[in-house]
């Protein structure tokens, strides 16, 4: 692109440029004739002259703006006029011309106005001071004293104003391309006149007194001329200030106004005196369902309810003592239809001037959802979705403070229970854990009916509740309750089309004992719990200091147990199992033993059911497997028609990689499936989930033999015992021992022969210790068996001289 040119008339119309042209040329013209005309002065009038032009560019440079215009009052014309008066039009000429110059340059950065405009005040000013100058000396000639002389002044200056307009708004309208109105102009700018006249009067006095006193008149007009502009911009300058202030104020107001009426918050002005509404704006009046007129008749503190109105007090004393600017509150509103509407209300003071009172501004938002929210989020955090009682971080809050209170009032006694639902397992495995969840529902519902209001009773998780009763005088009271609960246990649960029966083991402590944390207190219960449940199903137990005792030393026990795993401390005996008829070798029963190091020998009896508890079953079960298999391995050489029995938990079998194990265990012992037997409980057929029943069955797909071991002790029906993967039933030594005592244990005994083999399952006795026993089981056609009287469990070294002298038997 090209740079614009010196003199850019781009927006010009055609006239307009011609009459700039013709502007500029006339005004050098004037200028140039002015200065030729100067030049003949003398030295002195000429110094004289162009000083007073200067003057009047300086002053130029400070013009007084008015408040409201667009143009400004400015000094220069004083000085204009007087050159006009002392030396004639090129003087006026000359500083119009300067002074015009001055003021395009401070205005503007257009070539083509910094030319025009002192173009125009030159052509203007020697067109009308020439005339003026015309009328003063025939004024002068027909004698007329000074008062003639300021009265053409006057009108010489009107005159200069009208033709510097007339010129002017020409050059505008011809650019805008607009009609030529130099009559409009003069009429809408004819306030500029005055400050013509002004100027004239004042230049006309200075004239006269230069007349009467000399130049010394000019020196001292000159500081009281800056002295009255100073005085005049500062005035028109505070009326500015003045009026910019009103401006922004009353913006400010229509602003507040705007956003107080259509503010999306509630926004109300009340009395800090009497609480009185002055005014609401419609959210307010929507946010509590109430009509403005109902609301500014109304007190703040009457819309705020009753438990939040000493808040809201609180708040505002706080902020109309001057700790504070704003105060920010939470009440719940008085809702016109009778709810609560909770409020964050933002509270601040705002002084009245005018009547010299007090009143708050109050902004009001509806945080009921949050509030709902919080309430939610809060409900959650604290109770148990299923059941909706209190969870375990709610009970342990309430319990530490119940400790906190026995601390400060010893009297103030609480009872803990711990409850333990018996059969829950059996009832969630077999029916399913939507059911479960369906009775633990039930359960929560019927015991929260017999309990006080200031009872907790909470979900700990699983099927294990707690419930804290306060105020608890002795401890008959808490065991009354337990035994309450048992009774209304004793009621069936309707689950779907099943009514279910169900108890609970419940272990109850005190806070007598002295107790410095929720923990402890459960803990103790929960001890207790076990103490119950070791008496049998629904039962209760009291906690006393020697359960911690019996604690500590299972726990030591199950310390020594996980080492002994890993130490070798456990090993197995074998048990032999004959057939009946002619006591012939079938096979061994795999029995774990533990040499403890320091307690001796260890039976199973005491180990078992904490390895059981623990969890430790599994790896200790996985380990009996692995080492039966591999000690038949080493019996088996002579044949494979020995069998090996292995016992297997609940906990084995629920575990899914349970019949991989078993698989692992055969292939590197390097046996044959059949040659191994797993025996199970009966109660753990009867209970075990679908998972169970599914290992089972691969377990006998894969050709391992599966026997029911202590026979007749479940409650089986018929119906499901035969559906089930089971090869050998092995009849309970209970039902044995008292074979040929009075009663009817032995025709017990010949029934379940009869159900084996009507299932055509082998049948097996276990516990056989008298003669007595084994001749009525060999009446009964029992084709195998095990006991005392046959063998006791002996070592692997042992086992293998009694398999050097009995001849193998293949079942």
């Amino acid at each position: 692109m090209g740079s614009r040119p010196l003199i850019d008339m781009q927006d010009y119309s055609p006239a307009a440029r011609a009459y700039w042209w013709i502007v500029a040329g006339l005004g050098t013209v004037a200028i140039a004739y002015s200065l030729a005309t100067l030049a003949r002065l003398d030295n002195s009038s000429l110094i004289q002259a162009l000083v007073l032009a200067a003057i009047a560019a300086v002053v130029g440079l400070f013009p007084v703006r008015i408040p409201g215009a667009k143009t400004s009052l400015g000094g220069a014309e004083i000085f204009i006029f007087l050159a006009l008066l002392l030396y004639g039009p090129a003087a006026a000429v000359l500083a119009a011309a300067l002074e015009g110059a001055v003021g395009a340059w401070r205005t503007s950065k257009r070539a083509t106005s910094r030319i025009v405009t002192p173009s125009l005040a030159a052509i203007a000013m020697l067109i009308c001071a020439k005339a003026f100058e015309m009328s003063r000396d025939q004024l002068m000639a027909a004698g007329f004293n000074s008062g003639a002389l300021m009265g053409a002044l006057l009108v010489f200056s009107l005159v200069l104003f009208a033709a510097n307009t007339v010129l002017t708004s020409m050059l505008f309208a011809l650019k805008k391309r607009e009609a030529v109105t130099p009559f409009q102009w003069v009429v809408e700018f004819r306030w500029i006149a005055l400050a013509y006249i002004s100027g004239a009067s004042i230049a006309g006095l200075l004239y006269v007194s230069f007349q009467h006193f000399g130049l010394a008149v000019l020196l001292v007009s000159v500081p009281v001329i800056a002295m009255f502009l100073t005085t005049l911009h500062s005035y028109f300058q505070r009326m500015e200030d003045d009026e910019r202030h009103m401006s922004e104020l009353k913006e400010s107001e229509s602003r507040f106004h705007s956003a107080f009426t259509h503010a999306a918050i509630g926004m109300g002005l009340v009395s800090a005196e009497d609480g009185r509404f002055i005014q609401a704006n419609k959210a307010f009046c929507e946010m509590l369902g109430r009509p403005a007129n109902d609301l500014l008749a109304a007190n703040l503190h009457s819309l705020v309810h009753p438990d939040d109105r000493r808040i809201l007090n609180t708040a505002v004393t706080e902020l109309r003592s001057g700790a504070v600017a704003t105060v920010h509150p939470e009440v719940r509103g008085l809702h016109r239809e009778g709810h609560g509407v909770w409020m964050s209300l933002n509270i601040s003071l705002a002084r009245d001037w005018q009547f010299r009172t007090h009143n708050l501004i109050v902004q009001a938002q509806d945080i009921s959802a949050r509030r709902r929210a919080e309430a939610e989020l809060y409900h959650n955090a604290y109770h148990d979705s299923l059941t909706q009682l209190a969870n375990r971080t709610h009970f342990d809050e309430q319990l530490n403070r119940a400790i906190a209170r026995v601390k400060r009032h010893a009297e103030q006694r609480f009872a803990v229970m711990y409850l333990d639902f018996d059969r829950f397992k059996m009832v969630n495995d077999s029916l399913g854990h939507k059911a479960g969840d369906e009775l633990l529902v039930h359960l929560a519902k019927r015991l929260k009916a017999i309990l006080r209001p200031t009872d907790v009773l909470a979900r700990l998780g699983g099927d294990e509740f707690a419930l804290l009763l306060e105020d608890v005088h002795k401890e008959r009271d808490a065991a009354d309750l337990a035994e309450r609960i048992q009774r209304e246990l004793q009621k069936p649960f309707r689950l779907g089309a099943m009514d279910v029966s169900i108890s609970a083991s419940i272990g109850i402590t005190f806070s007598t004992i002295g107790y410095e944390s929720s923990d402890q207190i459960i803990r103790d219960a929960d001890i207790a719990m076990y103490k119950a449940k070791s008496k049998g199903k629904a039962q209760y137990a009291m906690f006393d200091a020697s359960l911690h005792q019996h604690v500590a030393e299972q726990l030591l026990l199950e310390s020594e147990l996980r080492r002994a795993l890993g130490a070798g401390e456990i090993y197995l005996d074998y048990q032999p199992i004959y057939t009946l008829k002619d006591k012939r070798l079938n096979g061994f029963e795999a029995l774990a033993r533990w040499r403890h190091p320091e307690r001796g020998i260890m039976e199973p009896a005491t180990f078992i059911p904490l390895a059981e508890e623990t969890g430790l079953i599994v790896p200790l079960g996985n380990w009996v497997l692995r080492e039966a298999c591999r000690q038949m391995r080493e019996w088996s050489k002579g044949g494979d028609g020995l069998r090996m029995s292995v016992n297997v938990s609940s906990l084995q079998l629920n575990d899914h990689e349970f019949v991989g194990q078993v698989q692992r265990a055969i292939a590197e012992a390097g046996i044959l499936p059949t040659q191994l037997t797993l025996e199970v409980t009966e109660s753990i057929l009867m209970n075990g989930a679908p998972e169970t029943l599914a290992a089972l069955t691969s377990l006998r797909d894969m050709g391992v033999t599966l026997s029911i071991d202590d026979f007749g002790t479940g409650y089986s029906s018929l119906s499901y015992l035969a559906k089930l993967p089971i090869d050998q039933l092995k009849v309970d030594r209970s039902f044995i021992e008292k074979m040929g005592e009075e009663g009817d244990n032995g025709e017990i005994v010949r029934a379940i022969f009869t159900l084996g083999q009507a299932l055509s399952k082998q049948v097996f006795a276990e516990g056989i210790e008298t003669a007595k026993q084994l001749s009525l089981l060999q009446e009964l056609g029992c084709e195998f068996g095990q006991g005392f009287l046959l063998s006791h469990p002996v070592n692997a070294e042992r086992a293998g001289g009694i398999l050097a002298e009995h001849a193998l038997v293949t079942a």
